[in-house]
């Protein structure tokens, strides 16, 4: 697969909470911008999927579709984590769509929906997972110095997903991210598990960040000069340029090069316009 880079953690508009990212300007960039390929993950849903992947085959590139969920492990009181998922194939995309289901029906949590941990294991075939990065619960550990809880984790979900568990690494100047690297890569050497680099997209201009923190404001019953509310996004998550990201990652250019990886091992076809009947 030629390119660069590929994003594969990106929400768009129908992630309700913190997408801004309309899907056909979102496929229109990633195409001129060169990418051969583009994921679109939304925030506990699948809303985007048939609009997206038409959209994004019209244009050349080939569609990853994925979700982003919130973790819940029942058997610990930690709070929830960040997972994404991609699909793989068909298989997965029916394992996530049940995973999507449930968290609403079942795992609803203060009006969030929450996949909980014990429901994975019997629908992971198909799917890719990405860390989450300093949100997901590996991440939070290493932040915590907690490198043997780290790992514990990090082999759990190797069993659950095994050579399909990549550690997410950011360079977005939120708080933490380099000790969170740093940590990461080492825990990375000693669990013989792949890096992956992505850019938590939630815009498509670095100029449209103050329009997505007015949306985020909105939702969660702030106003923007409020010294009170938490501050979880940066300018920089917006769809860079693969060069770009590159030039970030040149010291670790196994978690740029994985991006490609990833997307070639990723090829779920809709059967789009027919119809099947009962």
């Amino acid at each position: 697969m030629n390119g660069a880079f590929v994003h594969l953690n990106v929400h768009t508009e129908y992630s309700l909470v913190d997408g801004l990212v309309r899907v056909e300007d979102l496929v229109a960039a990633a195409a001129e911008s060169g990418m051969p390929a583009l994921a679109v993950t939304e925030q506990g849903n699948l809303f985007s999927a048939v609009k997206f992947c038409r959209a994004a085959e019209q244009a050349g590139l080939k569609p990853v579709l994925g979700v982003q969920i919130q973790v819940l492990d029942d058997e610990t009181d930690q709070g929830a984590s960040r997972l994404t998922l991609l699909c793989q194939d068909l298989e997965g995309y029916h394992n996530v769509t049940g995973l999507v289901t449930r968290s609403y029906t079942e795992g609803q949590r203060q009006g969030i929906p929450h996949v909980l941990k014990h429901w994975l294991p019997d629908h992971t075939g198909g799917l890719l997972a990405l860390s989450g990065g300093a949100a997901g619960d590996v991440g939070q550990a290493l932040l915590a110095g907690n490198e043997a809880g780290a790992l514990r984790l990090l082999e759990a979900w190797q069993t659950l997903f095994p050579d399909r568990y990549y550690l997410e690494l950011q360079r977005t100047h939120r708080p933490h991210e380099e000790n969170y690297i740093t940590a990461a890569v080492r825990l990375a050497q000693n669990g013989q598990v792949p890096v992956v680099a992505t850019n938590d997209v939630r815009f498509l201009a670095a100029d449209d960040f103050e329009a997505h923190e007015a949306r985020v404001c909105i939702q969660q019953g702030y106003t923007l000069n409020d010294p009170r509310r938490p501050r979880q996004y940066s300018q920089l998550q917006y769809l860079r340029h693969g060069d770009d990201m590159a030039a970030v990652f040149r010291d670790l250019p196994e978690a740029v090069a994985n991006t490609l990886a990833i997307a070639a091992r990723c090829n779920l076809a809709f059967d789009l316009g027919t119809y099947h009947l009962p």
